[in-house]
């Protein structure tokens, strides 16, 4: 019986020191994360953009609104956050210790999602891109480039075609 009190104390203690911020403090740091427009986006939006490729940004009617969108060629680029989208194996992907029940619940959720929306996707007929926060912070840009051949190469079928 002493024990269990001992534990309870324990994990009081634990769950008080956990995070650092105050209850306001954390909330207003999450209220400030971005959901549209964030750095990698941005990143991607002017990379492609210089190389001559234009686009929408999250058109409202194609299923999952993809972050660069060229409907007429049938084009979806994701731009993912790696702790938003669980990308496994990243440094910058790990589930907080603070409320992990709900991040993991949270988490795995978008995962689903994400795969739903790039199966119907695939289904409508759309080549879908997704390029991780991580690789755009290494520099590496393959994705992009072959997204950006991908649109030359549909741009020059669909003008050739309209001949």
């Amino acid at each position: 019986m002493c024990s269990i009190s001992i534990e309870r104390l324990m994990y009081e203690t634990r769950r008080k020191f956990m995070d650092k911020l105050s209850k306001e403090q954390r909330s207003w740091n999450m209220s400030r994360i971005r959901s549209k427009d964030t750095k990698p986006e941005r990143i991607v939006r002017s990379y492609l953009y210089a190389s001559g490729v234009r686009y929408r940004c999250s058109p409202k009617d194609v299923i999952g609104k993809p972050d660069i969108c060229i409907k007429r060629y049938q084009l979806a680029l994701f731009v993912h956050g790696c702790f938003w989208h669980g990308h496994s194996n990243c440094k910058h992907f790990r589930v907080p210790n603070t409320n992990s029940d709900f991040w993991e619940r949270k988490i795995s959720r978008n995962i689903r999602r994400d795969i739903e929306v790039k199966t119907e996707l695939l289904r409508l007929g759309y080549t879908v891109y997704q390029i991780w926060e991580c690789e755009l912070k290494t520099n590496q840009f393959s994705k992009l480039d072959a997204f950006i051949l991908d649109y030359q190469r549909k741009r020059q079928i669909f003008d050739l075609s309209s001949y």
